[in-house]
């Protein structure tokens, strides 16, 4: 069983009978030809939904005596893995883990900078569970890393948070790690479900220290780490287990439909992505801005199992960021109802959906036909663009 490498740290239900349908993945052998460009998405907004989302019903278990101890489960190499998950398999990634416990913490949303490139290589990367890459403005990008069952120190250099992160941490139940944000971003986070669970030196809370380095700008040299957030968490008395609510779907071989994929590259407006399949150790690399991307705590390229091209509406805000040349506007991503994806995992290509129906349900991924897309299993990267995306290319 693929498992990635932590050098820091020890998504809906589906019926049987159609997680049973999925078969096991063909591997042509011969290559078609490459089509270069591929668009994501083409029309009208995704349909924005009111329903809050309801969290999974609990389980009555007071008739039954609690074991005597834990029993850990190997899930199995072909096994098909969605909720109810064994409680020693993360949801997020479907791997097994050593100690359980870890488990019943909770994930941390933590905001980290790309731009300028002098904040790469940046720190902790490789040891989240999920990655998002949005534009933030002026085309550049921006990560939301969310850390469950791994551990990071340090984590950033950590930025300021966008209008996509009141989605991301009502999906994941998580904490929210972040540092500023304009007046309209700063207010709707004041104002979120979930800002008993933020952590910010905008609101004089701890956690956060300085990395001091004379070939960075100050705002380039905060840092934070998982230990110090959940801490925090301890003291506030939310450092609980997340009810998540829908579920990724997770499989160590891939079904059937896939076309090859050897690279993806990802063409933001000011900053370029390449991600190569490995053969070797059967996950995807990264490149950015043709450098090799990698993490400064281990010096390791980012690795990722699987990465998810999702196209959402992106629609430019009165919430005004900044004043550089002329000022840029805050870009509300439309995370909710459902819209186009790509799926990269194996070396091969899945097109499908992905799709949000509630405020506190996760983002979840579905074929052609409807059926649960399973990813592999392991961690994951977000690549976020607008709908009517033309920077895809894939490479057979």
């Amino acid at each position: 069983m693929k498992r990635r490498s932590r050098t820091l740290s020890p998504l809906f239900l589906l019926p049987a009978l159609l997680l049973l349908a999925l078969a096991v993945a063909c591997g042509g052998e011969e290559t078609p030809e490459p089509t270069p460009v591929v668009p994501l998405g083409s029309g009208g907004a995704a349909q924005p939904t009111t329903d809050p989302g309801i969290a999974p019903p609990l389980v009555d278990v007071e008739d039954t005596p609690p074991p005597a101890e834990t029993v850990e489960v190997s899930p199995q190499e072909d096994a098909i893995l969605t909720a109810p998950f064994p409680p020693n398999v993360n949801p997020l990634t479907g791997e097994t883990v050593t100690d359980p416990a870890v488990l019943q913490r909770r994930p941390i949303a933590v905001k980290i900078s790309n731009a300028p490139a002098v904040v790469r290589p940046q720190s902790g990367l490789n040891a989240a569970d999920l990655v998002f890459e949005h534009y933030a403005e002026g085309g550049v990008t921006r990560f939301t890393a969310v850390f469950y069952d791994g551990d990071a120190s340090p984590i950033g250099s950590i930025r300021s948070g966008r209008l996509i992160d009141l989605e991301i941490p009502r999906m994941y139940d998580a904490a929210f790690a972040y540092s500023g944000s304009s007046a309209g971003v700063r207010q709707r986070i004041v104002n979120s479900i979930f800002f008993d669970r933020v952590i910010s030196p905008d609101f004089g809370h701890g956690g956060f220290f300085r990395v001091e380095d004379p070939s960075k700008a100050f705002e380039h040299t905060l840092f934070t780490d998982t230990e110090g957030l959940r801490a925090i968490l301890e003291e506030r008395g939310l450092n609980t287990p997340p009810a998540f609510n829908g579920s990724m779907t997770f499989r160590e071989q891939p079904p059937e439909g896939g076309t090859p994929a050897s690279s993806v590259e990802i063409h933001y407006i000011a900053t370029d992505v390449t991600w190569q399949y490995d053969d070797a150790s059967g996950r995807w690399l990264r490149w950015t801005d043709g450098e090799v991307h990698s993490d400064a705590n281990t010096g390791e390229q980012l690795s990722f199992a699987n990465v998810f091209v999702l196209a959402a509406n992106h629609v430019e805000t009165d919430i005004l960021e900044d004043m550089v040349a002329g000022g840029h506007y805050s870009i509300e991503i439309q995370l909710w109802g459902e819209g186009p994806a790509s799926i990269f995992r194996d070396g091969q290509r899945f097109d499908g959906q992905w799709r949000r129906n509630g405020d506190t349900e996760m983002v979840s991924f579905y074929d052609s036909s409807g059926n649960a897309l399973p990813l592999d299993v392991g961690n994951s990267f977000v690549q976020l663009v607008p709908l009517g995306f033309d920077g895809l290319i894939v490479n057979p």
